[in-house]
């Protein structure tokens, strides 16, 4: 099975940057693709990105788009989720995904989750 392993959250203030990691291990190949889920206390997990892990192509949640960039590392089987102009409303626990039937917008399109990484945005 493919095990996923997120790092990078932390504290920032609104306006700053961060760069999520997820490490995968496993087999990440073929039809596989990846992508970033957040969850606020209170609320429902929300879908942020995905990427298709052999092309490369990507998708975004319309919050996010224009201020984070998902991308791949092939070779070092790791994901990344580059967040820029954070805004308070970005704190959540979040969580990365993979799984083998392609890019997804649901957490049902997905077979494998990460524990999750906390980011918390202050102003």
């Amino acid at each position: 099975q493919v095990q996923l392993v997120e790092s990078g959250g932390g504290l920032v203030q609104v306006g700053g940057s961060l760069r999520l990691s997820c490490a995968a291990s496993g087999r990440t190949t073929g039809n596989f693709a990846m992508g970033w889920f957040r969850q606020a206390p209170g609320k429902e997990r929300e879908y942020v990105a995905a990427i298709n892990w052999a092309g490369g192509f990507t998708n975004y949640a319309a919050s996010v788009k224009g201020r984070f960039t998902i991308s791949r590392d092939n070779a070092k089987n790791t994901l990344y989720l580059q967040m820029t102009s954070l805004k308070p409303e970005d704190t959540a626990v979040y969580y990365c995904a993979a799984g083998p039937r392609g890019m997804s917008v649901t957490a049902e399109g997905y077979d494998y989750w990460g524990q999750g990484t906390q980011v918390t945005v202050s102003s």
